[in-house]
Order: C-alpha cells, then sequence, then structure tokens
C-alpha cells in the first residue's frame, strides 16, 4: 500500500475545495438566476446536475493541469490554467445538458453566470491563501535589521530582486530606486518608489538620509546594461562614497549558473565589457551536436572556456588535449560536474608529438579540431625563441597534418592579433602558422580556419590579474608606457566568436574579430584601483618603459 505523503494530502485537500467550489458555484448560478425564488423544478434538476458537474470539472481540472504548483506561490500563470480549466468544463457540461434534456429546462444565462462565478470562487481561494502566507514578508521591506541598499534600475530584473528580497534569510532591503526612465518616477515596485534618474544619486540620499534609512550601498539591476553605463554608474557611487555592487548577467541566470539575489562586485569586465554579441547559437549548435570536437591546449583560459561552452550544445564527445597535467584535472573534473551527460575524454600530451597527436586523433576520430593550444607571453617568448617555434609553429603544424591525414572535417586555429605585421617572436610565430594552415586547405577535404583576436580579460598572463595582485600588495602597478593602448574582450566572448567563425567558415578564411575600442592601460590600472575601494593617492602607478617585443 503507497504510503501518503505530505504533498499527496495537500494536493487532495486542494482539490476538495475546487470541486466544494464548483457545486457551490453551480448552485448559486441558479439561485441568482432566479432571484433566490427558484421554480418547483429546480430541485430535481440541481440533484442530478451538480453530481454531473463536479465530475466532469474535477476531470477538466485535472486536464489544466491545475495542481501542480504550490498556493502559497500562485501567479499569473495559475489563473490561466483556471480559466482554461472553467472553459473547457462549460463546453463538456453544455454538450451533456444538450444530449440529455436538450437544454430546454436550463436557462441560458446560467452558462454565463456560473463559469465567471467558479473562476471567482477558485481564484479568490488561492488569493486568500497566497496573502495569509506572504503577509509577513511584506514587513521585511521596513526591517530595519536588514542592511538598506538603493537599486539602480527599474525593470523587469529589478522587480525579480526585490521580489527575492522579500523571502526570509536575505539580509538586505530596498530602500529606493533610480532609472533615467522619468515616467517611472514616482511609481512603485513592490511598494518601493523610484526617486529619480542615476545623476540624482547625491540628492535621493540626503531624501532617505532625512527619513532614516540612508542606503549602504548601491545594487545595479541591470544585467544587459553596456559598459559604458557600468563605467557611468560606477563613477556616480565613488562621488558619493557608496559601493557598488552588481546582478549577474542574464545568461548566468538564465542557465541556472546562479540565481537573481547573487550579488557581485563590480568587476573590470563589466567596465571593459562590450556591447553584448548577438550570435547564432543555432548554427553553433548544428556544428557541435552529436559531433566529436577535440580542443588543444583545453586547461588553458581560452581553451577551458572553448570546453563549456561547447558543452552546451550537446557534442557527442568532447576529447580534451592539454600538456598540464594540473589544467587537464581541472576542467575535466568541471565539465563532469556541469556537464555530466557529456561523454569527455582527458588526453594528456603535447602538440609537438607526433606520436601522441597521432594516436589520439586515431583513436578518437574527431570531427572538428580547435586548436588553442600556444605560447602567447610576448617578454618570455623573446627570451625563449627556441620554444616558440617549437610550440606555435612545429605543434600546429604537427596537429594540422594529422587532421588533414583523418581527413578531419574542420580545423580552426586560434591566433592573435599581433600576427599582424608582428613585431616580435610571439606574433611572427602565430602569423607563420596561420600560412601554414591556409597552405593545407588545397592538400585534403580538411576545412582550415583561423580566428584573430587581441588580450582576453582574466586570461593566464594577462595585464589584469597582474594589477590585481600588485593592487592587493598595496602597489606599485606597473605600467610600460603612458600612452600604451590595448584591445580587450572577455574569455566567453572571444571563445563564442571562435565558435561563431566556425560555423563561417568553408576553409581558408582568416576572420579578424572586432575588438572595439583600444584602452589606455594607465585608464585600466585606475579603474581596477578605484574597484579594490583603494584611492589613486594610495596605490602609486610607476611607468617601466616597454618591455621586448613590444
Amino acid at each position: 500500500m503507497r504510503r501518503l505523503t505530505r504533498a499527496s494530502v495537500i494536493r487532495g485537500l486542494v482539490m476538495s475545495h475546487d470541486l466544494v467550489m464548483t457545486a457551490l458555484a453551480w448552485v448559486l448560478s441558479f439561485l441568482l438566476r432566479y432571484d433566490f425564488s427558484p421554480p418547483a423544478t429546480l430541485p430535481t434538476l440541481l440533484a442530478w446536475s451538480t453530481p454531473v458537474a463536479v465530475v466532469v470539472f474535477g476531470v477538466s481540472y485535472r486536464w489544466a493541469q491545475m495542481y501542480g504548483g504550490i498556493w502559497r506561490y500562485a501567479s499569473i500563470p495559475d489563473m490561466i490554467r483556471i480559466v482554461r480549466a472553467v472553459v473547457v468544463g462549460t463546453f463538456l457540461m453544455l454538450a451533456i445538458l444538450f444530449l440529455t434534456v436538450r437544454v430546454e429546462d436550463m436557462p441560458r444565462s446560467v452558462l454565463i453566470i456560473f463559469p465567471l462565478l467558479l473562476m471567482v470562487f477558485l481564484g479568490f481561494g488561492r488569493l486568500v491563501n497566497r496573502f495569509f502566507k506572504l503577509r509577513g514578508k511584506f514587513s521585511l521591506t521596513t526591517d530595519t535589521s536588514r542592511r538598506p541598499i538603493l537599486m539602480i534600475g527599474a525593470g523587469d530584473a529589478a522587480e525579480a530582486l526585490l521580489r527575492d528580497s522579500l523571502r526570509p534569510g536575505i539580509t538586505f532591503r530596498v530602500v529606493g530606486l533610480l532609472d533615467d526612465n522619468v515616467q517611472k518616477h514616482g511609481l512603485r515596485i513592490h511598494g518601493v518608489e523610484v526617486l529619480g534618474t542615476i545623476d540624482s544619486l547625491a540628492e535621493v540620499m540626503d531624501r532617505l538620509d532625512r527619513a532614516g534609512a540612508m542606503p549602504e550601498e548601491v545594487v545595479i539591476a541591470i544585467p544587459s546594461a553596456p559598459s559604458s553605463i557600468i563605467r557611468h554608474i560606477v563613477q556616480v557611487c565613488e562621488r558619493s562614497n557608496l559601493p557598488c555592487r552588481t546582478m549577474p548577467s542574464l545568461e548566468d541566470i538564465v542557465v541556472g549558473r546562479v540565481s537573481v539575489n547573487d550579488l557581485r562586485e563590480v568587476t573590470i569586465d563589466d567596465i571593459l565589457g562590450r556591447a553584448r554579441i548577438r550570435l547564432d547559437e543555432r548554427a553553433i549548435r548544428e556544428l557541435i551536436h552529436g559531433r566529436r570536437v577535440l580542443i588543444t591546449g583545453a586547461g588553458g583560459s581560452i581553451g577551458s572556456e572553448l570546453c563549456r561552452q561547447i558543452s552546451r550544445f550537446g557534442p557527442e564527445q568532447l576529447i580534451l588535449y592539454e600538456q598540464s597535467e594540473f589544467n587537464l584535472y581541472e576542467i575535466d573534473r568541471e565539465l563532469a560536474r556541469v556537464f555530466p551527460d557529456v561523454e569527455c575524454h582527458a588526453v594528456l600530451g603535447d602538440t609537438r608529438s607526433r606520436s601522441r597527436v597521432a594516436w589520439t586523433i586515431e583513436k578518437y576520430k574527431p570531427q572538428i579540431v580547435l586548436h588553442a593550444a600556444a605560447y602567447k607571453h610576448v617578454p618570455l617568448l623573446e627570451l625563449n625563441i627556441t620554444e616558440g617555434i617549437q610550440n606555435n609553429i612545429l605543434g600546429t603544424r604537427t596537429v594540422a597534418k594529422a587532421c588533414v591525414e583523418a581527413h578531419v572535417d574542420t580545423f580552426v586555429m586560434v591566433s592573435t592579433d599581433k600576427a599582424v605585421n608582428p613585431t616580435n617572436v610571439m606574433g611572427a610565430t602565430k602569423r607563420l602558422a596561420e600560412i601554414y594552415c591556409q597552405n593545407l586547405q588545397a592538400l585534403g577535404s580538411t576545412n582550415f580556419i583561423a580566428v584573430r583576436f587581441g588580450n582576453v580579460l582574466g586570461s593566464v598572463g594577462s595585464v589584469v590579474p597582474l594589477f590585481r595582485e600588485q593592487i592587493r600588495s598595496g602597489g606599485p602597478v606597473t605600467v610600460t608606457h603612458p600612452d600604451m593602448k590595448r584591445y580587450f574582450m572577455t574569455i566567453p566572448e572571444a571563445s563564442q566568436l571562435v565558435l561563431q567563425a566556425a560555423t563561417l567558415g568553408a576553409g581558408g578564411e582568416l576572420f579578424v574579430l572586432d575588438m572595439g575600442q583600444p584602452v589606455k592601460i594607465v585608464d585600466l590600472a585606475r579603474d581596477m584601483i578605484r574597484l579594490s575601494g583603494r584611492e589613486e593617492s594610495e596605490i602609486e602607478i610607476t611607468f617601466t618603459g616597454l618591455r621586448p617585443g613590444e
């Protein structure tokens, strides 16, 4: 005998409530029609039609899936289900009445009064239940024990965060909203008023201070805001000496990596990031789904992100080829945890090893190879020219030639903007690798594609981790030259654009990614100092002169 659970008992009570309301609405609709002076034939009609109505609408309720939700979270979708169930049930009841009594003794107006009355009864019960369950939460918006914050944005993201802040255990309360849309000023979201524009922050703070609700920090509730807006908000907050945090990106929220309530510090990625690029995900999915993909340098910054991005599109197999044992272990473990349904194979090997590369391609037979393995640190390669040649040129040659011999469909080489008229070893080796791959295009069925982009924020060996470490140590922050500029993009964006290039290429192409506007390194250093909560007067910036290869 199956044991009753609390959920099944509650579901039974909800169904009983709805069936009782159905019978009550059916009887009451007749009484209202006859103004509570029914004819003598009505009791007979109700005696057999009421049970029929209960059965018919019970079936309709189950069909509309009205009992899969939780009453305390009843909302618009639940009301839509109620309307759907009542409309279908009414038509079923009309058909039954037509077949039995030809609707001769049935007042037509009852078929209008009854469904309206029933929808009110069913919806009211859920509304009352939710009110009593949530009434204690509304006081949380004025709970002085919670940390007061000011929120920037009055859109869907702000509404979601405000709703989430009503849950017990949340440590903050929103005391006001700011939005540059003046039509929203004076309006309220969950009882919180839109007080002004972003530039009126200082004035709004004075008003809130007089009201005894001085905010302790600002939260940016605009996940899709461009970097220019984020930079402006940060500057406004700095002038008011308020720390600034932001919501996760919409992509992270949608795929479930984080929740709306997972606030984080504003990072340099937010300030330097560019307007979101719309990718042709359908084309990428068609390229990746159900196919075998090999990634060289799978444990590196770009390679590991390529692994994450590709896993989203359901490859048949993902082969991780990596020289660093620790990096390979880390990305293999992460993929096993986050994408358990993706079949991954971790291969420890050097791209310069012909036998290891050939064995890997022969064993796993990849259809797509993404070649991200390379030495990329400019000054180090100036001092280690031989290694740069062997890894960036000969390593690429080994992998590319093996792909031609194994008739791999597509080979994508991750290159660099430094290959444009190269002035250093790193750029020269990548340019030679590009030329070699382009010349292989005519020798077999493999399509060779090269993708160039500039500096990647947060990648191993990039300037951002270096500045972060220098700031953490108290300085100085070392910049090579006051006029030095670089192009930047985020690791996820770079990886996604590599996949996009793979869908566009037919073989022999060299794609150059639009890197946006160059950023002065000294401005980057100043932004990072401010974001760390320090003043420029506390952290010294020193100019060291150009390094080898720059």
